[in-house]
C-alpha cells in the first residue's frame, strides 16, 4: 500500500477521498449527467487507486454515480421534481434519528454538534454556501453516531447527501439564516436530551425543506 492510501492526517484515505468526492458531485463540480474516468478522479483527488476506487463504490450505492463498464463512470442527473420525492423518503427516518440520538448523544457527539453548529452560523455571517453544506454534512454525521441506530443512519445516508445536492442546485436566493435557525433548533433540542422537541424540529426542518423542493418543482 502506498503513502497515498493510508491515513492522510487523521482521516483515513478512503474517508477522505469519500468526503471530497461527494463534495464534488454535491456541489455539481462534477456536472449532473457528465462522465468522468476513475483515472480522472484519482488526479482531482490526490490520492491513490484503492481509496478512490472505494469511494466511487459507496457513492455508487448512495446512487450518485454509476460505473458503467466501457462508458466511464456516470455522474446522476438532477431533476427538480425528484427532490420532493427524496425529502418524503427522508422525514421519516430523520424523526427516528433525532428522538434517538436526543436519548443516546454522548460527548464525543454533543462536541460535534457544538463544532457543527459554530460552523453554520459562521457560513451564515459570511455567506458561504460551500462552508454550509460541509457543516451540514458534519451535522448528518454526528446525528449518526448520536443516534446509536446503525440501519436507520445507512438509509439516511444517500438522502441525505442527494438532498444537498438538490438544494444547492435548486435553493435560488433562499438565504442560510432560515435553513441554520431549524438545524440549530433541532442540534439544541438534541443536546437538552430532549425527545419530544428534537422529533418537532427534525419534523419541521425536513418541511422547510419540502417547501423548497415545491417551488424547484414548479418553476
Amino acid at each position: 500500500m502506498t503513502t497515498t492510501e493510508e491515513s492522510t492526517g487523521s482521516e483515513p484515505a478512503a474517508s477522505k477521498a469519500y468526503h471530497a468526492l461527494e463534495r464534488m458531485i454535491v456541489t455539481l463540480e462534477l456536472s449532473p449527467g457528465s462522465f468522468v474516468t476513475e483515472g480522472s478522479i484519482i488526479e482531482k483527488l490526490g490520492l491513490g487507486r484503492t481509496p478512490v476506487r472505494e469511494a466511487i463504490q459507496r457513492l455508487a450505492w448512495e446512487g450518485l454515480l454509476e460505473v458503467r463498464p466501457r462508458a466511464g463512470i456516470a455522474i446522476a442527473a438532477l431533476h427538480a421534481g425528484d427532490w420532493l420525492r427524496v425529502i418524503d423518503a427522508r422525514r421519516g427516518v430523520e424523526i427516528v434519528l433525532a428522538r434517538s440520538a436526543a436519548r443516546f448523544v454522548t460527548r464525543e457527539a454533543a462536541d460535534r454538534f457544538h463544532a457543527a453548529a459554530l460552523s453554520m452560523q459562521k457560513a451564515v455571517i459570511t455567506g458561504d454556501v460551500l462552508a454550509f453544506l460541509a457543516a451540514d454534512k458534519a451535522m448528518d454525521e454526528a446525528l449518526a453516531l448520536a443516534a446509536d441506530n446503525v440501519f436507520a443512519a445507512r438509509v439516511a445516508a444517500p438522502l441525505q447527501s442527494h438532498s444537498r445536492r438538490f438544494w444547492y442546485r435548486f435553493r435560488a436566493d433562499t438565504g442560510l439564516a432560515d435553513s441554520a435557525a431549524h438545524h440549530v433548533a433541532l442540534i439544541q433540542s438534541i443536546l437538552d436530551a430532549d425527545e419530544e422537541a428534537a422529533s418537532a424540529n427534525a419534523d419541521r426542518l425536513m418541511s422547510l425543506l419540502r417547501s423548497l423542493a415545491e417551488s424547484a418543482a414548479t418553476r
